[in-house]
């Protein structure tokens, strides 16, 4: 890492106090901040983005389900899954030797459907 210029470093402590103060006591608690960044970081791939947009109508499906729709192999669609299913972004349930998985929070499906919706527009 390159030390910083003297140019690079702020030559006031802090301009707007009042400002910086406001804007600190509105920041999100740390929690929350790191759920979201989770959420986001789950977001941030197109696998798991397609399979969590198909689930994102209530609907369940299992892991040949999504290996079939994305087009993978099976024990790369259970890797997904399995990666949403820790993040505690996707529930499933058991019915004999099928998993069936399904969006824990319909919020998820929201988020997910505003940000297309931004970037259509």
């Amino acid at each position: 890492m390159t030390k910083p210029k003297p140019t690079d470093i702020c030559q006031v402590r802090c301009f707007n106090i009042e400002l910086v103060t406001q804007v600190n006591q509105a920041l999100p608690r740390d929690d929350l901040l790191e759920d979201a960044q989770i959420l986001f970081g789950a977001l941030a791939d197109k696998s798991r983005l397609k399979i969590l947009y198909a689930l994102s109508n209530g609907e369940e499906l299992c892991v040949c389900d999504v290996a079939s729709l994305l087009e993978i192999k099976i024990a790369t669609a259970s890797h997904h899954l399995r990666k949403l299913r820790d993040l505690k972004i996707l529930k499933y349930r058991n019915d004999g030797k099928l998993a069936y998985y399904s969006l824990k929070d319909r919020r998820v499906a929201e988020i997910l459907h505003h940000a297309l919706k931004q970037l259509v527009e």
